[in-house]
């Protein structure tokens, strides 16, 4: 083979190779992107704009039982204090937190994680209650619709629905917005006074 032939070989050769490595690079590319890629059935966390920051905490379905509800800049988070009901957890609290939430406008939704088998999931709007601030019940008022869903054994869904109130409760003012009361302040050093002389008199 004279060396014009060889060194075209070689050529094609290289190119080969050069072909391969870009091909295993491009593979490696698609699988590391799709690795990283989210799941276009997962909904995008929602981006509260809220017509006024409702954040607090609520009554719920029994005494002692409450809702809280945070509104942050990019998301909103919460949970739910409430009483077990069933024959494993009858009579303990349990925090509830939720697994979305969004507050738009005046309309609230949330929807929280299962705890035992049974979650919650929350539709409805909060209006102005007839308390002047915070620092009395039902400044806010949450109305709409509250659905408890369980897992049977079968692994059927139980659900139950209601329509509820939750009333934001008293939130306690700042130090710096309390006022001392005439018990708390200090009595004013009384003035020199001039000993008397036995007698009564000066």
């Amino acid at each position: 083979m004279n060396h014009s032939g060889l060194l075209h070989r070689r050529i094609i050769g290289f190119l080969t190779l050069v072909t391969l490595a870009a091909a295993c690079s491009a593979q490696t590319g698609l699988f590391t992107r799709g690795q990283n890629r989210t799941d276009p059935q997962e909904p995008a966390p929602a981006v509260p704009h809220a017509a006024e920051d409702i954040s607090g905490m609520y009554s719920f379905l029994k005494e002692g039982e409450f809702l809280q509800i945070n509104l942050e800049k990019t998301a909103v988070t919460g949970y739910i204090s409430r009483q077990g009901d069933s024959d494993s957890d009858s009579g303990v609290f349990m925090d509830q937190f939720f697994a979305r939430a969004d507050v738009q406008d005046h309309a609230v939704s949330f929807t929280t994680r299962q705890l035992h088998g049974m979650w919650f999931e929350f539709k409805g709007k909060f209006d102005r209650g007839s308390a002047k601030t915070k620092a009395d019940d039902g400044y806010y008022i949450l109305r709409g619709t509250l659905k408890e869903l369980s897992t049977n054994a079968d692994k059927s869904i139980a659900t139950k629905s209601r329509e509820v109130e939750f009333k934001l409760l008293a939130q306690p003012p700042d130090d710096s917005d309390i006022a001392p009361s005439p018990k708390d302040k200090k009595p004013s050093k009384p003035p020199d006074q001039k000993p008397l002389k036995r007698g009564g008199t000066e």
